[in-house]
């Protein structure tokens, strides 16, 4: 089992945010509001905030976050079908290219990139949707 870090305090992540805090709660909110009730759950990083969040839905992690210094580090794991949703998507080209190039896995082709502008909020949204894009006949995550 995976091991567990205490959850940083409200002011832990403001300092560590700076900046980007509104970008973290975009991105939180706006998953959260597709997936409730989403969980938060920490874990050890060797990242410089010594934590990683896992954004969890009934178990299924659906993106990791990273707080790093004022900015925000995104990875999201799409497995082959959902790549092939992602490439025929309208999500943005630089996007399809760090998937087409991501090395695939037998959890699939994983990406990370920095959250950079609110812009960003609605592209990891439709990382997500398409990530949790149910095969015909069998629901949603």
């Amino acid at each position: 089992m995976p091991a567990k870090v205490k959850p940083p305090t409200a002011a832990e992540l403001t300092a560590a945010l700076g900046s980007a805090l509104p970008l973290w709660t975009g991105v939180v909110g706006a998953v959260g509001r597709m997936f409730a009730p989403l969980d938060l759950q920490w874990r050890p990083s060797k990242a410089e905030f010594g934590r990683i969040c896992l954004l969890q839905h009934r178990k299924r992690t659906l993106l990791y976050l990273t707080p790093d210094r004022g900015r925000i580090r995104v990875a999201v794991v799409l497995g082959e079908r959902a790549y092939g949703l992602a490439m025929a998507s309208a999500i943005p080209g630089a996007i399809k290219t760090m998937l087409a190039e991501a090395r695939p896995y037998a959890e699939g082709r994983g990406i990370r990139y920095w959250v950079d502008s609110p812009g960003d909020i609605a592209t990891i949204a439709d990382l997500v949707r398409i990530k949790t894009t149910p095969r015909e006949g069998r629901p949603r995550a």
